[in-house]
């Protein structure tokens, strides 16, 4: 069942961010929950801890800490739009966020996406008003078993380059 959906989560960021990773829209789980990639069966954060040499972050203050200590920012390209569940594919009437004052704020040289429709969405809704092309990322979701855990590392070690 299509819901309007408002973007209930603030972007995870310092002043000292260095790189961005943007997903589509937060999960029924993660909006439930009150922060990023919570769904458990999510990698998403057993995959930034293997690429960055760390223990698994299990609570939500491990999490930001692990962030900052790295200097990421985490956020979504969509404020609001119409979904069923949590289903990407079924996204629509999509409204970004405005990532530039994002980028105002911090330190930011690149911005990763996680997933397709969040590259779609970018590509159309904010590349033309920050004009800075974005990295792609295949989604950690439980959803994408195209990628294994392994594969998953691999890709996402792309943001090491932009963290020296």
């Amino acid at each position: 069942m299509m819901v309007k959906v408002k973007h209930t989560l603030n972007p995870f960021y310092d002043s000292n961010s260095k790189i961005l990773i943007l997903g589509s829209m937060p999960s029924v789980k993660s909006r439930e929950l009150g922060f990023y990639y919570m769904h458990p069966q999510n990698r998403f954060w057993k995959v930034l801890a293997d690429v960055l040499n760390e223990p698994m972050p299990s609570i939500v203050d491990e999490r930001q800490a692990l962030l900052k200590k790295y200097h990421i920012a985490l956020w979504d390209v969509l404020a609001s739009c119409d979904i069923d569940g949590s289903s990407d594919s079924s996204i629509k009437n999509a409204k970004p966020n405005d990532i530039n004052q994002l980028l105002k704020e911090t330190k930011i040289t690149a911005i990763f996406v996680t997933g397709k429709k969040a590259l779609t969405l970018y590509n159309k809704l904010c590349l033309p008003k920050t004009n800075i092309s974005c990295i792609y990322l295949p989604s950690t979701s439980p959803a994408n078993c195209a990628f294994s855990s392994d594969a998953l590392i691999n890709e996402y070690k792309k943001i090491l380059d932009y963290l020296i």
